[in-house]
């Protein structure tokens, strides 16, 4: 009642008062209302091939969307309109479109599978500027409305590059628009740059993301650009000064011991985005979940992989693992508030669903409690007990982090420390988890002998034990590391993690899957999935809250409306859907999937699936459909 008053308030006064006619927009553009209420509303027609990349233009009115047929439509989405359907003259499947800013928002630009950008100008319909300098399929570019004669590119040949349309520019000389090489600092040719983004409030910070899980976010005030590599180096030269660039990276992923590089190419970053407040930064990580990282933070892994063979844990875990004390012997307990009765009720709901095994829906419950109630110890560690029996793709990590917050709120609690060691074994960590075990055998002699910690300890010297006959066994038949740049490894060293993350949706098939903020303030994420969904998640208890059938075979692309509660999606399919609210006429909504979890379950089970399986999977599914797709993934 009190948040329909304010509204019925800035409804009054927002025919005198500009300021509270924005901030109404602000407050209605995207509701929980309206989030419940939406589908599909229209399919625009026109591709005869994939739709790779859709973009609204700064003001919403228009719609571009590009395509494996080499073409870009304009669209007007209200009247679902074909404006104008401009013959790119790319031979390669367009995998971005950009409008240009405002103020030259006549001009668009695209990038291709064929390795080149183009830029093209609406009211000449003509194409004003090829460029050719990438040696790798063009995967995603750039904009910034401060700049609007600048653009970025990011190709898998691994370089970023900048053009500016004020100069001439022939690909031929060579220019100075390298910003970033990355293979100058991973010293080999097999990293591509996969996607890019600039800060909608700090335009100077550019996010890149590549074919590993690190996301980079460079200072380009600080970064010169120089010439591309010459002839006798395959590396540009080394432009990044000290301070201009800052790692981001999900905590568990890198701490695997004896990762290669080949292994960790698995983890590409498909898509990259910041949030409105200009310290979000989103993340669709492939073989993986959705991250979200605030940029402004300071808190790096759990676990440090320093290099191939050394290690270290973070300053939090180091009083478990090492037996830290404080000043009256152990870490002191905060107070231990009463619960209210409706989180009480919440918490009795999650044990429940715990131990029926449906773990998914306790974590759900969990979330939404800890969300209302953040400072209770018991709801970190349920949950990451929950975690734990679920072991999904960051399960185990996420549920350590659950014991060290629950353990900040409540040093005695025994279960969420003893969850904290086997989640440390659970994460190859062996070392670390006997210290912990020897900490928390000290700390709690009462359960130092129960047969959950033998067995534990016995699980953990056994691990040890056969990890030193591999390590004598495995000297020259182990797998070679590629060089990296020392200033490679420091940047990695220093890699901040995640604040939040968003799981359900399966990101293994193609490589340009996107995922967004919905709303002013970023208060939804929506994402695609291998299995044709759309999943919209709740920001603040990170839960699914809808998942909608986009397509066919696969949704890749979405792109909010800047103003109004509207939707556009592409995938597999040759069509655009658009989806906003629908009329509350009690009609169900046939896109509409209930089985959130179930479908969630599916998909991580598709993510750990041998690739193999996965394409006799597509293959016997596609020999089915009478429908074939043509569209190159991955």
């Amino acid at each position: 009642m009190p948040q329909k008053q304010s509204v019925v308030k800035l409804i009054s006064k927002r025919e005198v008062d500009a300021q509270v006619c924005r901030s109404l927009q602000k407050r209605l553009h995207v509701t929980e209302n309206l989030i419940n209420r939406l589908g599909l509303e229209k399919e625009l027609e026109g591709h005869s091939g994939c739709v790779n990349c859709l973009e609204w233009d700064s003001k919403g009115r228009y719609l571009a969307s590009a395509s494996d047929d080499f073409q870009v439509i304009l669209w007007d989405p209200f009247l679902y309109k074909n404006l104008q359907v401009i013959p790119t003259g790319h031979h390669g499947n367009i995998f971005s479109v950009k409008f240009m800013p405002e103020s030259n928002d006549n001009t668009i630009i695209t990038g291709a599978g064929d390795y080149e950008l183009r830029v093209h100008n609406l009211i000449c319909k003509e194409t004003t500027r090829v460029c050719h300098c990438h040696g790798g399929r063009v995967k995603r570019l750039a904009t910034s409305t401060d700049s609007p004669n600048l653009f970025w590119s990011a190709a898998e040949d691994g370089i970023i590059r900048q053009f500016d349309l004020r100069v001439q520019h022939s690909c031929l000389k060579n220019e100075k628009n390298v910003l970033v090489d990355l293979r100058t600092y991973l010293c080999d040719s097999f990293v591509e740059a996969k996607c890019i983004c600039v800060n909608p409030l700090r335009p100077e910070l550019l996010a890149v993301g590549a074919n590993d899980p690190y996301i980079r976010i460079y200072d380009r005030r600080m970064i010169k650009p120089v010439k591309g590599p010459p002839v006798s180096s395959s590396f540009a030269e080394d432009n990044l000064p000290p301070g201009c660039v800052q790692y981001f990276v999900p905590g568990h992923v890198p701490c695997r011991r004896r990762l290669t590089e080949r292994e960790l190419r698995q983890y590409s970053a498909t898509y990259v985005t910041f949030g409105p407040n200009g310290t979000d930064l989103l993340v669709n990580l492939g073989s993986e979940q959705i991250y979200l990282f605030d940029i402004t933070t300071k808190s790096k892994s759990l676990l440090v992989k320093l290099t191939n063979d050394n290690k270290e844990v973070s300053e939090p875990l180091k009083a478990y693992c090492n037996g830290l004390r404080g000043d009256n012997g152990f870490l002191s307990s905060k107070h231990k508030p009463q619960l209210p009765e409706h989180i009480n009720a919440l918490k009795l709901a999650g044990n429940s669903l715990f131990e029926k095994e449906q773990y998914s829906r306790s974590i759900r419950v969990y979330n939404e409690a800890i969300e209302q109630y953040p400072n209770s110890s018991v709801f970190y560690s349920n949950r990451a007990a929950a975690y734990m029996k679920r072991d999904w793709c960051g399960d185990i990590y996420a549920g350590l982090r659950d014991c060290i917050t629950s353990l900040s709120y409540d040093p005695n609690n025994v279960k969420a420390f003893f969850r904290l060691t086997r989640c440390l074994y659970e994460l190859s960590w062996y070392e670390e988890a006997l210290a912990s075990l020897t900490n928390f055998k000290e700390r709690f002699p009462s359960h130092a002998k129960s047969v959950a910690c033998a067995a534990l300890e016995k699980d953990i010297k056994n691990k040890l034990k056969n990890e030193d006959v591999c390590d004598k066994d495995s000297s020259e038949s182990r797998e070679e590391f590629h060089d990296i740049n020392g200033k490679e490894i420091l940047w990695r060293e220093e890699a901040r993690d995640y604040i939040l993350r968003f799981y359900g949706h399966c990101n293994t098939t193609t490589d340009i899957k996107e995922a967004n903020f919905f709303g002013c303030d970023g208060q939804y994420i929506v994402a695609g999935s291998d299995d044709g969904s759309i999943f919209i998640w709740d920001r603040k208890t990170t839960n699914s809250i809808r998942v909608l059938r986009g397509d066919s075979s696969i949704v890749n692309c979405l792109q909010p409306h800047p103003v109004y509660c509207l939707l556009a999606t592409s995938g597999i399919e040759h069509v655009v859907r658009l989806w906003s609210p629908r009329p509350e006429d009690g009609h169900e909504n046939d896109q509409e999937i209930k089985e959130k979890d179930e479908v969630a379950s599916s998909n991580q089970h598709r993510m750990r699936a041998d690739p193999f399986d996965m394409v006799l999977m597509n293959i016997t599914s596609n020999s089915a459909n009478s429908t074939t797709y043509n569209c190159r993934t991955s």
